[in-house]
């Protein structure tokens, strides 16, 4: 099993970084639009749609036509979105607990999580527009928030995070992963060359306490979105969001962590 994982994590970095600096904004669009019909799809089949490849169709054909927007600021309204539903949906729902598969509000949760994915995707694309380095910084601060927190979490954890949810997760883990991510963004605003990067960018405008503020949240997002994905697959008794990434599971799987995080990135952005 370890096997597969390695190979597949070493794919999709290879892959990733490829495209980045391929300087082909087609093969970028193509790529990116690749893994968002993917997440469409898994997700259409976690909230139990009928027909999810019509579903998944749909919303890559609409995220193409916004990608292909001049100026991605323009959907501002769309990342503003995203981060209202996280906040006053999906973080509650933490608690609350989700609607039946076979209910009205389960289709309304579903449109409103469809929205949030291609939110995350424009994201991308809006941040990859400011520079690829610049998306990766992002994108970087979510991945050393789950490496730290899995490194803490197995050597601390006693505490549980939300043990009917995931009960793997525990506190230690999450002020593990979050210190973590303060230390190496405090790092890059010491390191000329990043400069013009997320972390150091937020650090020049808003000052140490803006810094601790603005990745505190982004911290805090990786981890909301983490949990619910994981409340999604409990609800339908199943382990990963698909079978798409040998070792790895569904592209959710991978992704779960940035959706909220990074349209929340891209209106830090904006205002910055």
């Amino acid at each position: 099993m370890l096997l597969p994982r390695v190979l597949t994590a070493v794919t999709l970095l290879a892959l990733l970084f490829a495209v980045l600096y391929s300087g082909s904004a087609v093969l970028f669009l193509a790529v990116i639009s690749m893994f968002l019909a993917g997440a469409a799809w898994e997700g259409a089949r976690l909230f139990r749609a009928r027909h999810p490849v019509p579903v998944a169709i749909a919303w890559t054909v609409l995220f193409i036509i916004l990608a292909l927007l001049p100026d991605l600021r323009a959907p501002i309204l769309v990342f503003a979105l995203c981060v209202a539903i996280w906040a006053l949906r999906f973080v509650p729902a933490l608690a609350l607990g989700l609607p039946t598969t076979d209910s009205v509000g389960n289709r309304v949760l579903q449109a409103l999580y469809s929205i949030t994915v291609l939110g995350a995707f424009l994201a991308v694309v809006a941040l990859f527009r400011i520079s690829p380095v610049y998306l990766v910084s992002v994108m970087a601060l979510v991945w050393v928030a789950d490496i730290g927190a899995y490194f803490a979490g197995k050597g601390l954890g006693r505490r549980k995070l939300a043990p009917s949810i995931s009960p793997g997760k525990s506190w230690e883990g999450v002020v593990g992963g979050w210190l973590s991510v303060l230390l190496v963004g405090a790092l890059t605003t010491a390191y000329a060359p990043l400069q013009q990067t997320f972390a150091p960018l937020v650090q020049s405008r808003l000052g140490w306490t803006g810094f601790i503020i603005v990745l505190t949240l982004m911290v805090a997002a990786s981890v909301v979105g983490d949990l619910f994905e994981s409340m999604l697959k409990r609800r339908v008794e199943v382990k990963d969001s698909s079978a798409l990434l040998p070792g790895h599971g569904g592209i959710l799987d991978r992704i779960d962590a940035l959706i909220p995080a990074l349209p929340l990135a891209m209106l830090v952005s904006i205002w910055l």
